[in-house]
């Protein structure tokens, strides 16, 4: 048997599959960026010109709910609500439902907002886990607080939902804090839109470092650590380039369910907030768009740059490590259980390119970088690569990674401008060139190991805790 031409064929094969995928994502990652940034220097520019008030005050302007689900949240959970309440809507109705907390939570919302049991009618359109009791206050007559048995955020969403009683709710996570016109930003678009909107995700931003006052960042500032900063980072580029790509192609499959806004009477119709993935809000996307074609409806799922909400994102490896492992293995558990969207021209864009660039690219595609930079070196000692070769390939990958990371760091700074010191821009074009030098490699691990744990049938949600920092 020819053991060297086994090798050498298996070496091609690799070297085949590692440029394919380097290509193949580079070349998406190019086509989004170029449609990213003519979309979002537009937007910026029509906004300035923005009149919020015509949106605040419009007959057509629906009341919106925010729906908030809570479990084990004692350091932030207050503190989100107190911002919540602050948010500049008209008929804004807050809806925290705590999903059986063992800790201090519902506690301490009783006593922080003054809260007493009431007796409430609960309807679930959506079937749901059983309720245990409804909190109000006389001098806070929007906030309802609904304490169930633990069953999971997606349990707690559905709740929810069938106490809401607006057309549209909006999803804020406990760990968060909108801008106080955020939800007027975002539901502008939905009003004047002459196509009936299911879902409309915001831009999410780290809150890590920024000054916190009254439930409101009022400076925003970069983390003190290094992890931190690699998120913001890592955030300006997934949601300036990917989301506003997406949005451009009208192809979005993904939004954030920390800060989105949906149509209660579609999301109900479709099923509810599914529960049998660990990322309920991308497994949503998918159900919508599946019923959206079942019923012959034109339904848009859109994105909107400017409304924000802050999120504190993980301070430290072994948080970020169960927050990715989760988001992967969702991805993973959403595609295969809507396999049959991919490349189905019933679907639109969605179906023929959304989906593949997520199942080529986001899953398979990140053990397939991974290998990469494992088996690339091995087969370098081995000589079976030469070594020309090999650099130019790794330097080519980290050029364009600092690239793609530096474009969006200066978008970011050309339109919305959020870090307002010089210092803050410098660090970040830094982190930018960074970030492909070790931190996108811890990573990729962490993205693998989700897509073994769905390989080998892993289901858990893993809790990232929340430490309600602030600079």
């Amino acid at each position: 048997m020819n053991w060297h031409g086994l090798v050498r064929g298996g070496e091609t094969l690799l070297s085949a599959v590692v440029f394919s995928y380097f290509l193949l994502a580079n070349a998406a990652y190019t086509a989004l960026m170029a449609l990213s940034l003519r979309r979002v220097w537009i937007h910026v520019r029509r906004i300035v010109y923005l009149n919020l008030d015509e949106t605040r005050h419009s007959p057509a302007t629906p009341p919106v709910t925010l729906i908030m689900p809570a479990w084990n949240e004692q350091q932030v959970v207050v503190e989100t609500v107190r911002s919540a309440l602050k948010t500049d809507y008209p008929g804004l109705r807050v809806i925290l439902v705590d999903d059986g907390s063992t800790d201090e939570s519902l506690p301490r919302l009783l006593d922080a907002f003054e809260l007493e049991r009431a007796e409430l009618v609960y309807r679930p359109e959506i079937a749901t886990g059983a309720v245990r009791g409804f909190y109000t206050s006389s001098e806070i007559p929007n906030l309802l607080v609904i304490s169930k048995e633990h069953g999971g955020k997606f349990d707690a969403l559905n709740v929810g939902i069938n106490m809401c009683r607006t057309p549209y709710y909006c999803t804020l996570d406990s760990d968060c804090m909108l801008e106080r016109d955020a939800l007027l930003r975002l539901m502008r678009p939905i009003v004047s839109s002459p196509i009936d909107t299911v879902a409309s995700g915001g831009m999410v931003r780290v809150m890590n470092g920024s000054q916190v006052k009254d439930g409101q960042v009022v400076h925003s500032r970069l983390p003190r650590t290094s992890l931190e900063r690699f998120q913001v980072v890592e955030y300006l580029r997934g949601f300036l380039f990917g989301r506003t790509g997406w949005d451009t192609l009208d192809g979005t499959l993904i939004v954030s369910g920390a800060f989105a806004v949906y149509h209660r009477e579609s999301v109900i119709e479709a099923g509810g907030v599914p529960g049998d993935t660990v990322t309920e809000d991308i497994d949503l996307i998918a159900q919508l768009h599946r019923w959206a074609r079942k019923n012959k409806r034109h339904a848009r799922t859109t994105f909107t740059s400017d409304p924000v909400c802050w999120t504190e994102c993980p301070a430290t490896l072994a948080n970020l490590g169960r927050q990715r492992r989760r988001w992967e293995l969702g991805l993973c558990q959403t595609l295969w259980k809507n396999l049959d969207i991919c490349l189905n021209r019933e679907f639109g864009l969605v179906g023929l390119v959304t989906f593949p660039f997520y199942l080529c690219v986001e899953a398979a595609g990140a053990v397939a970088e991974l290998l990469g930079y494992v088996l690339l070196p091995v087969a370098f000692l081995l000589g079976l690569v030469h070594s020309p070769l090999m650099l130019l390939f790794i330097a080519l990958a980290w050029l364009y990674g600092c690239f793609l990371s530096a474009s969006a760091v200066m978008l970011e700074d050309f339109t919305y401008h959020r870090y307002a010191d010089f210092r803050d821009l410098l660090l970040l074009l830094l982190y930018a060139l960074l970030e492909n030098l070790g931190y996108r490699q811890i990573i990729l691990f962490y993205r693998c190991q989700g897509v073994v744990r769905f390989l080998t049938g892993f289901r858990q949600w893993e809790k990232v805790s929340h430490l309600g920092r602030s600079g």
